[in-house]
């Protein structure tokens, strides 16, 4: 812990300035929103789609992903997320397809924009530049451009908030203002009284879970409905910032089959630890079974550390839970005595696909 309430000793492995971005991520949400709100519709644009894909990968589609689970009850339109090169079968003149790549150099996600091209499907780009915001200028896609300069995972605000909002132009969903403005309010309070760097120990949230995690396997939790893409974001940053390696899975189905894994290995299950994100609108059933999953996993010895989101609307709590993971991963990556910028090994894959 001592590592962690130094400043130098965070500098020392934060050479590239994450400590930063993260410090200003609740300023990077409001000038998203700036930026949506900024964004003119296409003429024509705002029709009914009988669907609508988003496409990315990394960092840039888990903007909608977060999206996908937080509109789940308000939309009434089929909205699916491609990891892919190419489009699912259903697309189509009707299809609405965003292509989001923060680089716009994503292998993947041009190769799912061609593909969007070839079946007549109504585009949007996001990105900061690349060969996506060439392709699309030539073909005469409409671009929402956003600040380059930053590591896609740490662009969320970027990837979310002109998406959400452009849904609401569409008329997907209503105007969601005053929702955003909550939660750079909520994100702000969160960072100020339990996460910053300047606050020591275990008055620390982010700190406290770090240490306890701390060359461990850490296996997330949570549930299916809203909260799905959070648990897919702590895996990812935990992977990316901390450089560790990390499992998930979602309630209720994890009851009906996982739990019953945690018998063996014996020496990997010794060094793992669970983390159980937990928020307001979670249903009783699924509550009833996160703490009988504790108990069980309680009797073999196995740490359970629950995160209960923070704020009054979804969007807000559901952010809470993202920002706490930013958090958590960077005072890992110090743990770790690695810098938490860097993703050699992706560097690497590149390379090599490349040639």
């Amino acid at each position: 812990m001592r590592a962690l309430d130094s400043i130098a000793g965070l500098k020392e492995y934060d050479k590239s300035g994450m400590l930063e971005i993260i410090e200003s991520f609740p300023d990077q949400c409001q000038d998203a929103k700036r930026i949506g709100y900024e964004f003119e519709l296409p003429e024509g644009l705002k029709k009914r789609y009988r669907n609508i894909v988003c496409v990315g990968m990394g960092g840039s589609a888990i903007g909608a992903d977060l999206i996908r689970s937080y509109i789940l009850d308000d939309i009434d339109v089929p909205f699916f997320v491609n990891r892919n090169y190419l489009l699912p079968n259903f697309a189509d003149d009707q299809t609405l397809v965003i292509v989001s790549s923060y680089s716009g150099n994503t292998e993947e996600s041009l190769s799912a924009y061609r593909d969007a091209k070839s079946r007549s499907c109504e585009i949007i780009a996001i990105t900061s530049g690349g060969k996506l915001s060439k392709m699309a200028k030539d073909d005469g896609v409409a671009i929402i451009d956003i600040p380059a300069g930053l590591p896609p995972r740490a662009a969320l605000g970027y990837s979310f908030f002109p998406l959400l909002i452009l849904l609401s132009k569409i008329g997907i969903i209503n105007d969601q203002a005053i929702f955003i403005d909550n939660v750079a309010q909520v994100l702000r309070k969160l960072r100020r009284s339990r996460l910053d760097y300047k606050i020591k120990g275990k008055n620390n949230q982010a700190k406290k879970i770090a240490v306890e995690i701390y060359g461990k396997l850490p296996v997330v939790y949570g549930s299916q409905s809203h909260i799905d893409s959070v648990v897919t974001r702590w895996r990812g940053q935990l992977a990316e910032n901390s450089k560790t390696l990390a499992s998930s899975h979602l309630f209720p189905e994890m009851s009906h089959n996982e739990i019953v894994g945690w018998e063996y290995p014996k020496t990997v299950l010794k060094n793992s630890i669970v983390i159980m994100l937990k928020d307001a609108a979670d249903h009783p059933g699924i509550l009833k079974r996160m703490d009988a999953v504790k108990k069980l996993l309680g009797k073999d010895g196995i740490g359970v550390i629950e995160v209960n989101s923070t704020g009054k609307g979804l969007l807000a709590r559901m952010f809470s839970l993202v920002y706490i993971a930013d958090y958590v991963s960077f005072y890992l990556s110090i743990l770790n005595k690695t810098d938490p910028l860097p993703v050699e090994r992706i560097t690497f894959l590149k390379k090599e696909l490349s040639r």
